[in-house]
């Protein structure tokens, strides 16, 4: 074949259909269609509008999380401390303006400082260490899991923190993390706000910045990366500073909802946002996912975590539920990928 005639096949142009089977979020749009032609008929309250509220607030709730971590996985590690540093960061806020008696604005910029610190604590010994990122952000957790009930003892005397309701800054501080608004008979909550926001932001870090690239390269292979000059550590500290940043903004969001914190919530939660993640398309190996999907499989959570409770179904069987869906989730993203390369 002459060179004039031979055709660079990354510039070969490709079918609507080929692109769509390209994309990592299609098993997770299909899955959410199922889901909620199910839910639509087994449960006849599930398309009320204070239904749909309800739903988004919960995808919400899980859907800020599950945006950093997508994009942990996609730089191919995990973060399993991420559902406690939620709960760090509240008591952190609540505790500090309380016993400092401060406005609580400044409770929150402290709380906003610690918890970075522990995102920029898990990257750095991630990457200094070496260790997998599952032993890294196992002791984090155990660690923040002590700590959180250690010191909620220690300062309150009983497990949770004292309200703060009547603080300096406390009505503005609610307006910006747990405020809502009556849209009709839809109740919109603000989590919604910044969950969709935290989608875009990282939609468009991912496919339209340097940074983004970096991270679908380090997650596809850090040698390599680092061969052709990606700056592999300050990614995966970027990573992790991301998923720190997004546990305040859902800690001040737990705070300012109801005054007051439990120190032992948020253990077990971020086994939900990485089950939202990888039923969003991403993969656990990493080098390949979307914020999108994300966004997705978040959505699909709160359909059948609400979806069972308007079908008036016994609550005991979420979580076989949850199961079967990451499984199903799996296996479908699986064949859908193999399809498209295939088509290739």
């Amino acid at each position: 074949m002459s060179a004039a005639t031979a055709v660079d096949e990354r510039l070969a142009p490709s079918s609507l259909v080929h692109r769509l089977l390209g994309r990592p979020e299609l098993g997770a749009v299909v899955g959410a269609v199922a889901v909620f032609v199910f839910f639509s008929v087994a449960a006849p309250t599930f398309l009320q509008a204070s239904s749909i509220s309800t739903i988004l607030y919960s995808a919400s709730t899980i859907g800020i999380m599950a945006v950093p971590v997508a994009m942990l996985m996609i730089g191919g590690e995990f973060d399993l401390s991420a559902g406690v540093m939620v709960t760090t960061s509240a008591l952190v806020s609540s505790m500090f303006s309380y016993q400092m008696t401060a406005n609580v604005w400044v409770g929150v910029a402290v709380s906003l400082l610690v918890t970075l610190a522990v995102g920029f604590f898990n990257g750095f010994m991630l990457t200094r260490t070496r260790l997998p990122s599952f032993i890294i952000t196992l002791g984090t957790f155990l660690m923040l899991t002590g700590l959180n009930l250690g010191f909620t003892k220690l300062i309150s005397g009983t497990v949770s923190t004292k309200s703060i309701a009547d603080m300096e800054g406390f009505p503005s501080a609610r307006a910006l993390f747990a405020s809502k608004w009556e849209i009709g008979s839809v109740t919109l909550q603000i989590t919604v706000l910044w969950w969709l926001a935290l989608v875009a932001l990282a939609t468009w870090i991912l496919l339209r910045t340097r940074a983004g690239n970096w991270i679908f390269a380090v997650g596809g292979g850090a040698d390599a990366a680092r061969a052709v000059g990606v700056p592999v550590v300050k990614t995966r500290i970027g990573l992790y500073m991301g998923v720190a940043l997004c546990a305040w903004i859902s800690g001040q969001h737990i705070l300012f909802s109801f005054d007051v914190v439990q120190s032992g919530e948020g253990v077990g939660n971020e086994f939900l946002y990485i089950i939202a993640a990888v039923i969003g398309g991403c993969l656990m190996t990493g080098g390949y996912g979307s914020a999108i999907g994300s966004a997705v499989g978040a959505f699909i959570f709160g359909m059948t975590s609400n979806g069972i409770v308007y079908a008036q179904w016994n609550p005991d069987w979420f979580k076989f539920f949850l199961g079967a869906m990451l499984l199903l989730a799996t296996l479908l993203n699986a064949w859908v990928r193999k399809r498209a390369e295939a088509s290739k």
